[in-house]
């Protein structure tokens, strides 16, 4: 414990915060820039958000552009080591709220995002090339803890280590995804013909089992540093390119400054800064930081977890899905039907959603039970409005990874009533055993 206060040169964090910064700053303009923000939270009418914030929608008019530049500003000053704290606690609650606005753009590097700049906020990381250390100098330092270096590290060994163990499971290990995937990319210049073939589908399903089974240890290892960072630079580059995921890929590689000596980052990034002379005396123990991080990984060591106490297969119930670096497994599609029988009147109807979402929100829709359930309980609240006390049945079939269509939902309950169990599985979603026969529910 007490070797992780030792001081170190602080070079690995200041870049990492130069770096940090800028990508901040780039999601948030580039977000405006590429009409993702448009699609995404100004054009739809509502969004949806997870289950317990259908209260955080998107601000009326031009409020997202603003709420997006003031983001792109923050990072900008993050970048800056302007007001630090300030700034990145800014961005950090203006993110958590995009993080839980929205799931019909869902991806795992928004929660990653906020995970990293939550332990920004506790890192030393503006005292030195800052604007803060330039206006208070009394701030300014050349080290560092070590736990700085530490926890980054541990922070994306949870990553890489559950994006492994998610992969072992028949879509993934037979090429199947990654054929559906990358087939429709067949006009991809130069290269596009290879991704229909299926040695390049086995190639991309394992190779992604070893680049991330393997990347933090290669890294690790002095020998095998160099030889991991290229292969770093050419894994994300390349997903970069073909898969448009954002700043993710550059996010990523950001983090391979941890994993050199700190002597080796300041002769490359900050040749006029001072050597730290062999320190003599660790950092004083900061017993609230220590528990605080016990707590923030146990956390999301426990996450990826829960899917195994749940009854059915994540990968088909969505349950325990998220937060749990489960990335790029699975394509799902499906149609989706809400029939509507007024209590009163007994008239029946099928109500069509076409003209109140977008084409993302539709995918989401007609794929995802959470999503079904949420529209549902929208319907409800909209008839109820006109005066219309009705009950909902819902009819959706859905593919996971172009397999065979199967019922979702129970046809039978009346979604106007269904509860939302936000721990453990809902009834309401059907199973099946692995030869695709329907699993009787139990009275």
């Amino acid at each position: 414990m007490r070797k992780l206060w030792q001081p170190i040169d602080n070079a690995p964090l200041i870049i990492f915060r130069i770096f940090f910064g800028f990508l901040l700053a780039a999601e948030s303009f580039g977000a405006i820039l590429t009409g993702w923000l448009r699609k995404i939270l100004v054009e739809p009418t509502f969004t949806f958000s997870h289950i317990g914030f259908e209260w955080l929608q998107p601000l009326p008019g031009y409020g997202m552009y603003a709420y997006y530049v003031l983001m792109g500003i923050m990072g900008i000053s993050v970048m800056l080591g302007y007001k630090y704290r300030w700034t990145l606690g800014i961005f950090t609650i203006l993110w958590t709220g995009i993080y839980l606005m929205q799931k019909e753009a869902y991806n795992n590097h928004y929660y990653l995002l906020v995970l990293v700049c939550i332990i920004m906020l506790l890192q030393p990381a503006n005292k030195y090339a800052s604007i803060d250390a330039k206006n208070n100098p009394a701030i300014k330092s050349l080290t560092m803890p070590q736990w700085c270096s530490w926890i980054m590290i541990f922070q994306m060994i949870i990553v890489y280590f559950y994006a492994t163990v998610a992969k072992f499971y028949p879509g993934w290990l037979e090429g199947t995804f990654a054929k559906n995937l990358f087939t429709p990319m067949t006009g991809f210049p130069i290269i596009g013909p290879v991704f229909k073939e299926h040695w390049f589908h086995l190639f991309i399903t394992y190779s992604g089992i070893l680049f991330d089974g393997l990347i933090i240890p290669a890294l690790l290892w002095r020998k095998t540093r160099t030889i991991a960072l290229i292969a770093s630079l050419l894994f994300h580059l390349f997903n970069s390119a073909t898969l448009k995921i954002g700043i993710f890929p550059y996010f990523a590689l950001s983090f391979a400054v941890f994993f050199y000596a700190p002597e080796t980052i300041r002769r490359l990034f900050f040749k006029s800064k001072p050597v730290v002379e062999e320190p003599a005396d660790p950092f004083q123990i900061n017993k609230k930081i220590t528990v605080f991080f016990i707590l923030f990984f146990t956390f999301q060591l426990l996450m990826p977890l829960r899917h195994w106490l749940i009854k059915g297969d994540v990968l088909w119930t969505e349950e325990g899905h998220r937060l749990s670096w489960r990335m790029m497994l699975r394509q799902r599609s499906g149609y989706v039907t809400f029939n509507i029988i007024d209590r009163k009147t007994k008239e029946q109807w099928s109500h069509l959603f076409d003209d109140e979402v977008t084409y993302k929100q539709r995918g989401l829709l007609t794929s995802k039970p959470d999503a079904m359930w949420q529209y549902a309980q929208r319907l409800k609240k909209e008839y109820a409005q006109k005066g219309k006390d009705v009950s909902i049945y819902i009819d959706a079939y859905v593919s996971v990874n172009n397999g065979p269509q199967r019922q979702l939902l129970d046809p039978k309950v009346d979604f106007a009533e269904a509860k939302w169990d936000y721990f453990w599985h809902n009834d309401w979603i059907l199973l099946y055993d692995e030869k695709g026969n329907l699993i009787e529910k139990k009275d």
